[in-house]
């Protein structure tokens, strides 16, 4: 069994990745000695000079045999010779690795050299320069929060991994491991490639006859991307030669690529060059997010909301678009043949993530700009395999109508998202597409990161325990593909924005109520024809308004343009009963939505009792009744229903605990809630809140005792980023503070 030691570290090559390695190492004290051996000689007594190294190697053949760890550093094309030179001298203990950036050519050479892999042979790639080059440009931090990719061979021992590995750590880097073969390709494509392509492009607009004018007015864009054609010719012949087919496979699918750009271009093909050009940009895009690790969040810093109380609500306002019906707009115009036309779509970052994944399916999307998307339809069955697994940010309801669709295509998928999203249980879902003959693996909660396979799903008859539209939704657009008739059994109706739009585009389902079982029953033998939506406001926010309206003395506001979907308006009858004062005013062409504008000034209300009937379809909306309850004249009893899911008491017992925080009577039983009236402190909220009790919560303060702070609000301006012009614009008196 052999055992390495790092004591002694043997540079060959000292250039500014040599050089940077050798003083990183020095100036941390990782290594007792370094020492470095280049063919210019002067390199090396400089690199004694400027601290860099402790000694300048003279005779390679001693200082080989005394190292512990050997780093090759030289041009990709004199490692051979290299390794010929060191090879009568290395002992089976040392550690030998290079910082080059192709790995099968060295591979290969060592196999020549060598006979046979040396078992303390590791090669690496550390992923970092800079634009000055030579050991006067070593830098300590050069590689700090950079990456290094080892690419250990099946000779090489593990422990001479590790010792290397904590080398590279110790410096600061990020370590991964690749297979050789897998490193190349992936080089050429980012990083060989680029360059192939910066010197393509100089040397041609070097030889037009106006190339004065052309680099003289040359654009940020254009310096970008050719600094690198100022990189070291002879490395990049070198490296050319060494990596040669992998390079060239990269250069002719970038030539196809540009090929069928062309075609579109002088074609006057706009659909085409859209399709490119938004991929493109999508797939941009989604690289930064995950280099980034996270989402398509633009808040870099936490934020806090800021609630001032008792100020009346008044003028007439619009809120932003429905979350809901913007994500099926989506799938349901991709799915459909023609090209469809959204007006008023909703653009957080969630229902962008739906945009997104379709645009890696082969959908062409134009926007959102302003609201307006254009849709491509692909039909039902013209989805292609994306590049790569799709990425969901937190994204819940992309998650949950994406998987349905997914499962019934052609094409293994593989679907994640960020942190939050993978502790989500998607049970609910899976388990009844499972059932339809879906083939799934998820973690052990049931959530993310999800490994989809084709597979032939059959229609079958599904009871849901729960009435949730989004596994409802998620059923139904599996429900297209599945063999014979899918049909779905809950105990109450829930939102029904799918069925509805299912039918704006065609498509025939059919819906029945019977001895209290709600019944939604669907086939593949439709199609969906493209057709236009105009998405209508929505609900959920303007019931927040509709809420605080009704508080806060002198109040009097007219929202426009809201979704009232029947199944979404539950509450406010619940409200009416109360006393509130509210006046829902019917557009005459609704569309495929009931659409209103509503009228609600200031009430004074009374406490009432609300059977577990009364509530059953407003759960998610009991944290704004919860908190009209406390401001009521006499006391108000919830009875809570029976089948109650986990999500739904959770909600309840989140919105409970934070309105006790705030000195609110509440008491909470497992089949009722008694609230009674309370005055509410203000002050602050430390924990970060679901988004439907952060919006309660804005509510209660425009009566709180004192201004309240909500922190930890960065997500929910995320999610709704225009939510707070949108209640100044209303009256709220509402900042955003960071920390």
């Amino acid at each position: 069994m052999l055992t390495y030691t790092t004591h002694r570290l043997l540079i060959i090559g000292l250039g500014l990745i040599g050089g940077s390695f050798a003083k990183a190492l020095k100036s941390r004290k990782v290594v007792q000695h370094v020492a470095a051996y280049d063919r210019h000689p002067q390199e090396c007594d400089l690199g004694i000079r400027l601290g860099v190294i402790d000694e300048a190697v003279q005779d390679l053949a001693s200082a080989v045999q005394q190292a512990d760890v050997i780093v090759l550093a030289v041009p990709v094309k004199a490692m051979e010779v290299v390794l010929k030179d060191i090879q009568p001298f290395l002992r089976p203990t040392t550690l030998l690795t290079d910082v080059g950036s192709t790995k099968g050519h060295l591979v290969q050479a060592v196999r020549q050299v060598f006979q046979k892999i040396p078992p303390g042979f590791v090669p690496g790639h550390p992923i970092a320069g800079a634009e000055k080059s030579g050991v006067v440009a070593a830098d300590a931090d050069l590689f700090e929060r950079h990456k290094v990719i080892l690419t250990p061979l099946p000779e090489s021992d593990p422990k001479a991994t590790l010792e290397i590995a904590r080398l590279w750590q110790s410096v600061g880097a990020e370590v991964l491991q690749m297979d050789p073969y897998r490193h190349d390709q992936v080089l050429a494509a980012t990083s060989h490639l680029p360059h192939v392509l910066a010197f393509s492009l100089v040397d041609t607009l070097a030889h037009e006859e106006e190339n004065r004018d052309i680099f003289r007015y040359a654009a940020g864009g254009f310096r970008d991307f050719t600094r690198i054609a100022a990189s070291d010719p002879v490395m990049w012949h070198d490296i050319c030669q060494a990596n040669r087919d992998a390079i060239l496979k990269q250069i002719d699918q970038f030539t196809s690529g540009v090929a069928r750009l062309r075609s579109a271009i002088a074609a006057g093909d706009s659909q085409a060059m859209l399709g490119i050009f938004s991929r493109a940009k999508v797939a941009r895009e989604h690289f930064s997010t995950l280099l980034a690790g996270s989402a398509y969040s633009a808040n870099t810093q936490d934020i806090d909301l800021r609630i001032e109380p008792d100020s009346p609500l008044s003028g007439r306002v619009a809120v932003h678009s429905d979350r809901s019906i913007s994500h099926r707009a989506i799938i349901i115009g991709a799915l459909s043949e023609g090209v469809t036309d959204i007006e008023g779509f909703f653009e957080g970052e969630d229902s962008l993530m739906t945009i997104k994944a379709f645009r890696e399916m082969g959908v062409v999307i134009e926007g959102p700009h302003q609201g307006s998307v254009r849709i491509y339809g692909v039909g039902l069955h013209g989805l292609q395999p994306p590049k790569g697994p799709l990425y969901l940010g937190k994204s819940e309801t992309s998650l949950q109508l994406l998987t349905g669709l997914l499962v019934a295509q052609s094409f293994s998928t593989e679907v994640f998202g960020d942190e939050a999203l993978s502790q989500k249980s998607l049970l609910s879902t899976l388990e009844p597409l499972r059932k339809m003959g879906a083939k799934i693996d998820s973690n052990e909660q049931g959530g993310p990161p999800f490994r989809i396979s084709p597979s032939i799903l059959k229609g079958s008859e599904i009871e849901l325990t729960h009435a949730s539209a989004q596994v409802k939704s998620s059923l139904l657009l599996a429900g297209l593909y599945a063999q014979g008739q899918t049909c779905l059994k809950t105990n109450r109706f829930c939102r029904d924005h799918t069925e509805r739009m299912l039918k704006s585009f065609g498509y025939f389902l059919c819906e029945s109520e019977e001895a209290g079982e709600v019944r939604t029953t669907i086939d593949c033998a439709g199609t969906l024809t493209a057709t236009k939506i105009r998405v209508p406001g929505d609900f959920s926010t303007a019931l927040m308004l509709i809420a605080a309206a009704t508080l806060v003395p002198e109040s009097s506001l007219i929202l426009t343009d809201i979704g009232v979907n029947p199944h979404r308006t539950k509450l406010l009858p619940l409200l009416s009963k109360m006393g509130a004062n509210i006046q829902v005013t019917l557009h005459k062409d609704t569309g495929f939505e009931p659409v209103a504008d509503i009228w609600v000034t200031y009430a004074q209300l009374k406490g009432q009792e609300f059977s577990a009937d009364d509530v059953a379809c407003v759960v998610y909306e009991l944290p704004f009744l919860m908190v009209l309850a406390l401001f009521a004249d006499g006391q108000t009893l919830i009875h809570l229903p029976a089948s109650l899911s986990a999500k739904e008491s959770a909600l309840i017992a989140s919105t409970v605990a934070v309105l006790l925080e705030q000195g609110a009577q509440i008491e909470l039983s497992g089949s009722h809630l008694l609230l009674k009236p309370s005055l509410l402190l203000g002050g602050e909220i430390s924990e970060a809140l679901p988004p439907i009790v952060a919006f309660a919560m804005i509510v209660a303060s425009t009566r709180a005792q004192q201004a309240l702070r909500i922190k930890h609000s960065a997500a929910l301006l995320t999610a709704y980023p225009a939510l707070v012009e949108q209640l100044r614009r209303a009256g709220i008196s509402i900042h955003k503070e960071s920390d």
